[in-house]
């Protein structure tokens, strides 16, 4: 056989087998889903008191602000019970996911487009929905449909939200400013979850009053609405490993201390 010949086999050969991968990944995953039930969502329960409070306020019909140690799965539970609102068709359609960008509070400073940039902020929920509805591609194709909205703290004067789930992460990371910002948004039948720990801000209130955290603020103002629930984690709440429950006890001690 001549060389020429050879080298077009190996590149048929090389071929088939990429397009045998890929049919092999696409019939793994399957088509894109673009609807979804309450029964596409995996079933979870409650491990520590406090998980149970949130699950308590939340089916109670309360706005509820997370907070505490990190580790003790309020972003994960957050998620879960607004897919749930939402997959449930109790009135409210779309899931509004917002984050901060601070340190720098500008993503001008990060590579790539607009798009990707703000694709940074949202590595954490790729998994989440990944481990609640079970596929990999779940948080992209929710977003794609849109189920899911991702938006930063930066881009947010005059949107209004109705018949929607917000969920405000990383709160501690907001000043009040901010969060206000967000809660104003809030349109008809609209519920929001706050999630926030103030040991883990990266704010440092040194300077003026828009680097300081928010966090103290909005929850003294939840105690005077009866619209909001509180629901306070310790480290005796920490599920994600028993290093984790070590470590930020010994931090919170510290800084404590």
């Amino acid at each position: 056989m001549s060389r020429k010949r050879q080298n077009g086999t190996a590149k048929q050969l090389e071929y088939l087998e990429m397009s045998l991968v890929m049919n092999g990944k696409a019939m793994e995953d399957g088509p894109k889903k673009k609807k979804w039930s309450k029964h596409d969502l995996a079933s979870i329960r409650p491990l520590t008191p406090s998980q149970e409070d949130l699950f308590h306020a939340w089916v109670s019909g309360k706005n509820v602000i997370a907070h505490g140690s990190a580790g003790t799965g309020k972003t994960f539970l957050a998620f879960y019970l607004a897919l749930q609102d939402v997959l449930t068709q109790q009135g409210r359609n779309k899931i509004i996911l917002i984050r901060s960008v601070v340190p720098t509070r500008d993503i001008g400073f990060l590579p790539g487009t607009l798009e990707e940039k703000i694709a940074t902020y949202e590595l954490p929920y790729h998994d989440i929905c990944w481990e609640l509805v079970g596929r990999a591609s779940t948080y992209n194709d929710m977003k794609e449909a849109g189920v899911i909205e991702f938006k930063v703290t930066s881009f947010l004067r005059g949107l209004t939200w109705p018949n929607s789930v917000i969920i405000l992460e990383e709160a501690q990371n907001l000043n009040f400013h901010e969060i206000d910002s967000v809660m104003t948004r809030l349109g008809d039948d609209s519920r929001i979850i706050v999630t926030g720990d103030t040991f883990q801000t990266d704010l440092d209130g040194r300077r003026t009053r828009s680097d300081m955290s928010g966090m103290a603020d909005l929850l003294k103002v939840a105690q005077d609405m009866e619209e909001f629930e509180t629901v306070q984690f310790t480290r005796y709440d920490i599920v994600r490993s028993n290093f984790v429950k070590s470590w930020v006890t010994a931090v919170e001690q510290n800084q404590a201390a």
